[in-house]
């Protein structure tokens, strides 16, 4: 399974954790990578999304800022084609995008150069402005018939993923379906986009057999490398859908748990390991926002008040910092109140700071109306603000009657709500694509998971319930994820 090599490199890209690996376990793994095969089982990946949780705005004016995974994730189903068939397609349901290429018509020589060829444990850091102009004709014939907007996802997300497709493959890769589902609200500041991108990197480093494992007795260290190898490349991803990202969102989507960022002359992503497990609930406002926009009216009013916002910037980066330094704690005790209080009172101070900037918004302060009136949380905005969403950390042992009291008032006021789990693993991998689902019929080998079941599955609901990465029971069998614990 997943057989392989893996090696670690000198140096780690903007806004991915530095991980030393330049030793005798690369050289040993480098040497004994295996060739792709041509035929190969269905099999898929998966990884989450992430919120902000402590930092927001804060952390463009250099302070810290903590994201976390949620258990909110996108799945990848990829099928090998028989030797005859030399074509890729991409199909993404959820924004109604399919298309396929010839494999024999890519511009494979201008990603083929000896100048322009990255290794798959390459680290790249920006994008080769000729290989993008050698994509610009197999984008542009992507989605002809449909409207602007549309056709720029589209073409979006076409050019990431042939971005990554060539510069990782060759002329020998053997066709394939690539088939994606998300659970992930897009544009809501939820990092779907990073999401996908590690489920594409993730995908195309085990066809190359660049990846080892994961498996429960991987060295911490061996577990480490292969996570960078896919983050580097779902940066590049990134790269291609938005130009400069900070890199925040793929490092949490491949990892998991969650990690204090801090911008700088030298960025730094510090991850955390052992961040607990924590539950959450996440609310959709539904009202559309700007990132760009919101970030600007802070940057005014700075100008403005230099002094006063200035001390609330530095008050926002000590609540991230004593937020740390609790999560991390010996004694924090996830299943506690006590703790969770604690936590829980640093988010509320957390979201006053944000209100106090200007980015909040009536539709989320009407959230926090009602939780509170219900006493089930402590609440704040993720991400940007002026709409987009709201988290609530929930306390423990709260009656059902409130939970459903709440979750009707929401829905009778057009918000979305999602019950989700902060601070869980980060990309998985289920090869083959066989899940055992607590079926009678389950019992013998398993359900395997073929692409009309995954494309009929109805809604996130559906999607969850067939191939999620949790089940009513826990963890479902077949998933398997590399984990890394603090040594």
């Amino acid at each position: 399974m997943l057989s392989g090599t893996t090696n670690g490199t000198n140096g780690a890209s903007v806004g991915m954790p530095h991980i030393n690996g330049d030793g005798p376990l690369v050289h040993r793994m480098r040497s004994n990578r295996k060739q792709s095969s041509p035929m190969a089982p269905a099999f898929m990946v998966s990884a989450p999304g992430k919120v902000i949780v402590f930092g927001e705005h804060s952390v463009v004016h250099g302070k810290a800022a903590i994201a976390a995974a949620i258990s909110l994730r996108s799945y990848l189903h990829v099928i090998t084609l028989s030797k005859s068939k030399r074509t890729v397609t991409l199909r993404f349901p959820d924004i109604d995008l399919i298309h396929t290429w010839n494999i024999d018509d890519l511009p494979w020589d201008a990603f083929q150069q000896p100048s322009k060829k990255n290794s798959y444990y390459s680290l790249v850091t920006e994008l080769d402005p000729d290989l993008v102009n050698a994509l610009g004709p197999h984008i542009e014939v992507v989605s002809p018939d449909r409207t602007e907007d549309i056709r720029h996802i589209h073409r979006n997300s076409a050019y990431a993923f042939l971005y990554l497709f060539l510069s990782l493959g060759s002329p020998a890769f053997p066709g394939c379906l690539y088939t994606l589902r998300s659970t992930i609200p897009i544009g809501a500041g939820l990092g779907s986009s990073a999401s996908i991108a590690v489920c594409v990197s993730a995908a195309l480093l085990i066809q190359l057999r660049a990846l080892s494992g994961p498996h429960p007795d991987q060295p911490p260290e061996e577990a480490r490398l292969q996570i960078e190898r896919i983050n580097r490349w779902a940066f590049v991803y990134e790269m291609c859908i938005h130009g400069n990202p900070s890199g925040v969102d793929n490092t949490v989507a491949t990892q998991g748990k969650a990690v204090i960022f801090q911008r700088s002359d030298d960025t730094t992503v510090r991850p955390l390991w052992n961040f607990p497990e924590l539950p959450l609930l996440l609310v959709d406002t539904r009202q559309a926002k700007s990132t760009a926009q919101e970030v600007a009216k802070v940057g005014e009013l700075k100008s403005t008040h230099p002094k006063l916002v200035g001390s609330i910037l530095d008050a926002m980066d000590t609540v991230a910092g004593s937020a740390a330094k609790l999560l991390t704690h010996d004694e924090f005790d996830e299943e506690e109140e006590e703790s969770l209080r604690k936590l829980g009172e640093l988010m509320t101070i957390n979201h006053g700071l944000l209100v106090s900037l200007g980015v909040s918004h009536p539709r989320l302060e009407r959230i926090r109306e009602l939780i509170d009136h219900e006493g089930v949380g402590w609440t704040k905005l993720t991400g940007a603000g002026g709409g987009g969403c709201s988290i609530t950390l929930l306390r423990p042992g709260v009656p059902r009657e409130e939970m459903t009291k709440l979750e009707h008032r929401l829905q009778k006021e057009n918000y979305g709500k999602y019950v989700v789990t902060l601070g869980g693993d980060g990309v998985g991998v289920l090869w083959p694509a066989v899940l055992k689902n607590g079926t009678e019929e389950d019992d013998e080998g398993g359900m395997e998971i073929d692409l009309e079941m995954f494309l009929n599955a109805e809604g996130t609901d559906g999607v969850e319930a067939l191939v999620g990465v949790h089940g009513p029971g826990g963890e479902r069998e077949g998933w398997k994820f590399w984990r890394v614990e603090r040594q």
